[in-house]
């Protein structure tokens, strides 16, 4: 039960909740303003921070999460008075995906209502409620650091302020471009493909073997293969779109027809489903190339680097005419990182695939590999070449090489300094009442006991 209404003063809630099996009272531990603080989100936090193996001693840590609810209902009660609202729309993109995390990390929903007593349903609610109020927070703090710049001038006393010996060491990072070919036809390979998981199918469907067993012996996705091709029960939103619909559209034990997924060709078996999670096993198979289509590809990367180097076209437009990659072809060859909030072009080696990397230590700037094969972000076997754009040798950050990079770091620093200053002047014009239990805190803000 939670109170919505304004709390006066010397007033406390009292109610009782469980936590982990144990009766505990409810109560408000503390008012900022018009918002609460209950003494169960305190112990909901510490149980999630233990679970994440925090080391810190618990009552440091209690005291510690204790002051981060103060203020985050600093921001809110300013929010309030802002009339600063947010969607739902907005918040159940990422409730899903926390929630997903959490029942991972359980192990599955029951161990998770287990875990917390309490239901899905309520788990649910509290994440939203959580998930709400920080979207309204980063609002708030948005709004309170808005017209914030940051000048050059700003940037270069930031970076003179850093002990040299303490700036980040930045690791070498490069710029790609690449170029993928396939053979002029895959069809017999992808019917190759199908006819094999069809025949699988068929001896699961007539008793002769189980699903478990042949995934061990056969799928191709060397995660789940060991344990008899199950993923464990996952989300929907977890799954590839096309897997997905497949999975849930089995009742258990039924295994499907042959799924097309970005990952290659899938025969999906339910194992169980529980609410909005499936547990499903699979044989993953991939389209393989024959001996000639390898030499195929081979000799058309090698012909096309020869040409390259000769100057007869450039790599870009080679990659726009040639390359299979449609994810690159587009940039004239040029690698770009693949998360959508990232779309950035430098790459660190350890951000490349085993092969790649291999290939790319011993390049020089301009030049053009020789055809290898490495692996797509999917896992599946391609044929390319590649063309070192242009590399930064590691380094300790400099403002020379790395400006943006420190420019962010010192505008975050900026804000802040901004955030602690709001914080000094909110906590003096708020009303705040905290229980005695919290009151010998080391607070790193003062004037909350008032």
């Amino acid at each position: 039960m939670k109170l919505k209404t304004l709390i006066t003063c010397g007033l406390f809630f009292v109610s009782l909740f469980s936590v982990t099996g144990q009766t505990v009272v409810e109560s408000v531990v503390a008012v900022v303003g018009n918002e609460v603080i209950y003494l169960s989100d305190i112990e909901t936090q510490v149980l999630q921070a233990k679970a994440d193996k925090d080391p810190t001693p618990i009552n440091i840590l209690r005291c510690r999460i204790f002051e981060d609810q103060l203020i985050q209902k600093l921001f809110l009660d300013q929010a309030r008075i802002d009339s600063i609202e947010v969607t739902p729309e907005t918040i159940e993109s990422d409730l899903e995906a926390r929630l997903t995390d959490f029942i991972r990390r359980a192990g599955s929903e029951q161990a998770l209502e287990s875990y917390f007593n309490k239901s899905m349903t309520e788990i649910r609610q509290d994440l939203r409620e959580m998930l709400t109020d920080q979207s309204i927070v980063m609002e708030e703090q948005g709004k309170i650091v808005s017209d914030m710049i940051i000048t050059p001038e700003e940037v270069k006393e930031y970076y003179n302020k850093i002990p040299k010996d303490s700036l980040p060491l930045i690791p070498r990072k490069v710029q790609l471009s690449i170029i993928q070919v396939e053979p002029p036809s895959l069809e017999e390979n992808r019917a190759e493909v199908r006819q094999k998981l069809l025949d699988l199918r068929s001896r699961v469907i007539n008793g002769e073997s189980s699903f478990s067993t042949l995934a061990v012996l056969y799928s191709e996705d060397q995660g789940s293969a060991p344990y008899g091709g199950e993923l464990g029960f996952k989300m929907r939103g977890e799954l590839v779109k096309p897997y997905a619909d497949a999975a849930w559209s089995l009742k258990p034990g039924v295994v499907s027809k042959i799924v097309e997924s970005e990952f290659g060709y899938h025969i999906i078996q339910l194992i169980e489903r529980k609410g909005e999670m499936v547990n499903t096993r699979h044989i993953l198979m991939k389209v393989k190339l024959t001996p000639e289509q390898t030499e195929w590809c081979i000799n058309r990367l090698d012909s096309l680097a020869d040409v390259i180097r000769k100057d007869s076209i450039s790599f870009e437009k080679a990659a726009i005419r040639y390359s299979s990659d449609k994810s690159t072809r587009i940039n004239g060859g040029k690698m770009v990182k693949v998360n959508p909030a990232d779309r950035v072009t430098w790459f660190t080696l350890d951000e490349l695939s085993k092969e790649m990397n291999m290939v790319v230590r011993n390049m020089n700037v301009g030049e053009i590999s020789e055809a290898f094969r490495t692996t797509d972000s999917k896992g599946n076997y391609v044929y390319c070449i590649i063309k070192l754009d242009s590399e930064i040798a590691p380094h300790r950050a400099n403002i020379k090489e790395d400006y943006q990079f420190i420019s962010e770091a010192a505008l975050s620093s900026k804000k802040s300094i901004k955030y602690q200053e709001w914080i000094n002047q909110k906590i003096k014009k708020t009303y705040i009442k905290i229980d005695d239990q919290y009151r010998d805190c080391s607070f790193y803000n003062k004037g909350w006991i008032q």
